[in-house]
């Protein structure tokens, strides 16, 4: 584990990075106080496949939702330029 300052770190950043691609730890003081550590990031698990099912459920409970709204008494683009002429 290597320890350095932070204006060192800073002038060898990507060398640090290639370091810890490899595994090491790094280690970021300022004024000999441990500010931060730098480490190789956990491997991301690619996305699982959202199944047709659940899209229909998400998609029905929308639907319950908007129908469960009150009906706009305007139009979106009428009530964003009322809000902006009030200065709201």
């Amino acid at each position: 584990m290597a320890h350095y300052g932070v204006a060192e770190a800073k002038n060898k950043f990507t060398h640090l990075l290639e370091r810890v691609e490899d595994g090491e730890r790094i280690i970021i003081t300022r004024h000999g106080k441990v500010i931060a550590e730098i480490v190789k990031a956990a491997p991301v698990e690619p996305s699982r496949d959202v199944s047709e099912e659940a899209i229909a459920a998400a998609l029905d409970n929308l639907r319950m939702v908007r129908e469960s709204l009150p009906p706009a008494h305007m139009p979106a683009a009428d009530f964003i330029r009322q809000l902006r002429d009030e200065g709201i």
